[in-house]
């Protein structure tokens, strides 16, 4: 008794379920979703390529002390990087001298307790600290942004797809809303407070271009700072800040690659001299 009632209830779920597929699947056809501003307008990363890209990248070092400048000079105003120490960038080729002058020289400072009074105070940073906020917290982060909260970017790279393109395209894609977009999607004109990106999701913004005019940095090694070149650099340092370890990770891949190979020949070599004289 049990098995028919078993075998009736499975039944009606497999029937309830191919209604709902085909009745879903009518609806889809004869009425199709409408098509918003975002599906249509919204592009994917621009095609660039960084040196750290593939299975065999590395870092290009000069390009990272660039990426870091602007960082510094542009970016650290509103973003932060939380997740690095100044005693990392030793990583990007500076001496141990001129990482304690970074942190030293960092415009904000570490957040401490006067240990005289017990009282909330802020110290100058040193290479153990991580790089400080530029605010103190998130109500004075959105007081300082229209009602923003900068995004901390010390692995934006990482929690954004296509990475390091979608930074440099980002901040490259910065343009006038298309007549276009406005004509098809009149509820879709970019406010006033915000500024139209297409690569952005949603397409509206409000972070304005940080990176706006050539000559913005000026680049210790002479390179010409111009809005591509330091976009891509600062796309570059912030692919590193995400994955530090890349170049070590790149390189323990080979050897395990080179190991397994090495043990597959020697293991089909083993099997050939075992089963030789059995299979003669």
């Amino acid at each position: 008794m049990v098995r028919p009632i078993a075998f009736l209830a499975g039944f009606g779920f497999v029937v309830v379920l191919l209604f709902s597929l085909v009745t879903g699947a009518i609806a889809y056809i004869s009425e199709p979703p409408a098509k918003t501003a975002e599906h249509e307008f919204h592009l994917h990363p621009k095609d660039v390529s960084f040196r750290s890209d593939g299975p065999l990248g590395k870092f290009d070092r000069q390009q990272l002390q660039r990426g870091f400048q602007v960082y510094k000079e542009v970016c650290a105003a509103c973003h932060s990087l939380h997740q690095v120490a100044f005693r990392d960038l030793k990583d990007l080729g500076f001496t141990d001298p001129e990482v304690k002058a970074i942190a030293k020289t960092w415009p904000t400072e570490v957040p401490s307790v006067n240990p005289d009074t017990g009282e909330a105070a802020t110290r100058k940073a040193t290479p153990a600290d991580k790089i400080p906020a530029p605010y103190a917290n998130e109500v004075a982060a959105r007081a300082a942004n229209n009602n923003a909260i900068p995004p901390d970017l010390s692995l934006m790279s990482k929690a954004r797809h296509d990475g390091g393109a979608y930074i440099y395209s980002l901040l490259t894609g910065y343009q006038a809303q298309p007549a276009e977009l406005v004509k098809h999607f009149p509820d879709s004109k970019t406010p006033a407070s915000l500024h139209y990106n297409p690569y952005f999701a949603n397409l509206n913004i409000a972070m304005p271009p940080p990176i706006a005019a050539d000559g913005q940095v000026t680049y210790a090694d002479g390179t010409p700072a111009t809005i591509d070149q330091m976009s891509q650099d600062v796309s570059a340092f912030l692919i590193w800040t995400a994955e530090p370890k890349l170049e070590n990770r790149h390189q323990l891949g080979v050897a395990v690659l080179g190991f397994l190979l090495l043990a597959t020949i020697l293991a089909y070599l083993s099997y050939r001299n075992i089963w030789a004289g059995i299979k003669h």
